[in-house]
């Protein structure tokens, strides 16, 4: 059975990989505070500015695929995915490196796809682009760059603040933002998928249709509950233009069973059984 190593396992992404990888790889993750579902000798806690440690584990496991859902500080995170580049430079370990849509917030006219030039004017998207061409310099087509825009789960952060806004009667949304979402579970569904099939390259992964902000929150909301809520509609950077943010993709490597809309996405969120 092939090894995985998952970066950032205790993470909501992360956690969402270890359980969905668990019957088709030999799986091991790390941890930053919180230990993870996994037997005691297949988690490690890594910090994220210990480079000797994370030389350690990755020399010990020798791992078929690397996963980096890591998150902290931007120089510490680009030296150290420049150092794991190097360390498996000369072996035969596969990374697969979480990016996202705002390596494109410096232009919101169009959704963007795998064939667009990143362009970002948030340090976040910036960083990002810096350590995607880093990671690409080094390790050429063993490094899978996993594009995703926001992401939901029954646990995540995201979900926690609509339930807070439903209690307290009060939910703020975009009129004017265009995007597409993705669930943790999901994301893992497809990340498998594509470490199955060693697909490499850039991905664009998400719903394959797009909404506005406020209609997302809004179908989510009347999914979780009845009642009649103080919706408030604001216009992002205060002008009616309509701004972009969306992933889409022209790659067709991921079968119809993993492609799906934002309605689905927030079928997904609600049930209590997860994707379907």
């Amino acid at each position: 059975m092939r090894r995985l190593l998952v970066l950032g396992a205790s993470g909501l992404v992360g956690k969402a990989l270890v359980e969905e990888g668990k019957d088709s790889f030999d799986v091991y993750g790390t941890y930053a505070t919180r230990p993870v579902d996994l037997p005691e000798e297949k988690q490690f806690q890594l910090d994220i500015s210990d480079m000797d440690k994370m030389k350690e584990i990755v020399q010990s496991i020798k791992p078929d695929s690397i996963v980096s859902c890591l998150r902290g500080d931007f120089d510490q995170q680009l030296e150290f995915h420049r150092e794991l580049a190097l360390e498996i430079e000369n072996t035969e370990s596969v990374l697969y490196y979480f990016s996202t849509a705002n390596v494109f917030d410096g232009d919101f006219t169009k959704h963007h796809s795998e064939e667009d030039s990143p362009n970002a004017a948030s340090p976040y998207g910036q960083f990002k682009i810096e350590c995607e061409n880093m990671l690409q310099e080094v390790l050429k087509e063993r490094a899978v760059m996993i594009r995703i825009p926001q992401i939901w789960g029954k646990n995540s952060p995201r979900l926690d603040q609509v339930r807070s806004g439903i209690e307290n009667n009060s939910i703020d949304v975009y009129s004017n933002l265009e995007c597409n979402h993705l669930t943790d579970e999901f994301l893992a569904k497809q990340l498998k998928y594509i470490i199955l099939h060693k697909l490499s390259g850039v991905f664009h992964l998400g719903a394959v249709d797009m909404m506005t902000q406020d209609t997302f929150i809004e179908e989510l909301v009347s999914s979780l509950t009845d009642k009649d809520l103080n919706i408030h509609h604001r216009l992002l950077q205060d002008t009616p233009d309509t701004y972009y943010f969306g992933l889409k993709s022209i790659r067709n490597d991921l079968p119809e069973s993993l492609l799906k809309t934002n309605r689905e996405m927030i079928d997904d969120i609600v049930s209590p059984d997860g994707p379907q």
